[in-house]
């Protein structure tokens, strides 16, 4: 007689182990299981409209009046494209916040702990899904770009490090959509949470203007917070149409950015790893 199966499922018949699916396979499983969804329920579809109007909801009304502090650059688009994008971005880590935190509520992170997958396979797909979604993100704000104006003048080695920038904050603000959604469990609070201090220091940064028209007493804060160091990297790495209008390209400005997202990880690694070592 053939013996029966063990219910764990670690074997299938006379002596034969069953053979689970590799780290690989679990992942594209799982980060599948992310994308395809989107591909169906219009997410895909709000994420290209969110850029445009982001785009538009800079630019044209911002145009004249704001176009008057950037007058150094060849024109406003050129000067505002960072914040697009850095935008963009925002609300597709925002996505991902959501999908977290729907996971964690509805009890599916339980249910991976309990299946013979590591630890590591659910975040690597959310994140994977997350990068399409910021990908898509980048992509849209670019096309957006182009059609306001916006031109890379820094050469093809900088306009790549100007989108692998990008995606690296993109990853970093992903992450963190991830410690929050796992931590509220709340995938209606983990919108307004990820949301509001985004558009708060988005206003409040060189992006829409320089530091020098702000008032005197919150000029410091605007100069030095990461949207604004993230934004002089960027306008750098993009160049522009008047030689040196959009600052050198050294260390003295693109480092600032680097330490800002390395920081982030370092804070945000540990808190997420005793997150995902509570029960329940």
């Amino acid at each position: 007689m053939t013996p029966t199966s063990w219910s764990s499922g670690r074997f299938t018949g006379a002596g034969s182990r069953e053979t689970y699916p590799s780290g690989v396979q679990q992942w594209w499983v799982l980060t599948t299981r992310s994308i395809v969804p989107t591909l169906r329920n219009g997410e895909l579809l709000t994420q290209v409209a969110a850029s445009i109007m982001f785009t538009a909801g800079f630019y044209i009304p911002l145009k004249n009046f704001m176009g008057l502090y950037a007058a150094e650059m060849s024109s406003y688009a050129q000067y505002l494209m960072p914040l697009i994008a850095l935008q963009a971005i925002s609300f597709a880590a925002i996505s991902g916040a959501f999908r977290s935190a729907s996971d964690a509520i509805e009890g599916i992170n339980r249910r991976f702990r309990a299946l013979p997958i590591s630890r590591v396979t659910p975040l690597a797909s959310r994140m994977t899904a997350s990068m399409y979604r910021c990908t898509v993100a980048l992509v849209i704000s670019l096309i957006c770009g182009y059609v306001i104006g916006f031109r890379f003048y820094a050469g093809t080695l900088y306009t790549v490090a100007f989108c692998g920038l990008v995606l690296a904050i993109g990853l970093t603000l992903s992450f963190l959509g991830e410690v929050v959604g796992t931590a509220s469990r709340n995938p209606d609070a983990t919108t307004h949470l990820m949301m509001l201090p985004q558009l708060i220091f988005g206003l409040l940064s060189v992006g829409v203007q320089p530091a020098s028209a702000f008032p005197r007493w919150i000029q410091g804060f605007v100069r030095n917070q990461p949207i604004s160091q993230f934004v002089y990297a960027l306008r750098a790495l993009a160049g522009d149409r008047i030689p040196g209008a959009a600052g050198a390209i050294t260390w003295q400005t693109i480092g600032p950015s680097l330490a800002w997202i390395a920081a982030l990880w370092v804070v945000l690694m540990p808190v997420y790893a005793v997150l995902t070592g509570r029960k329940g």
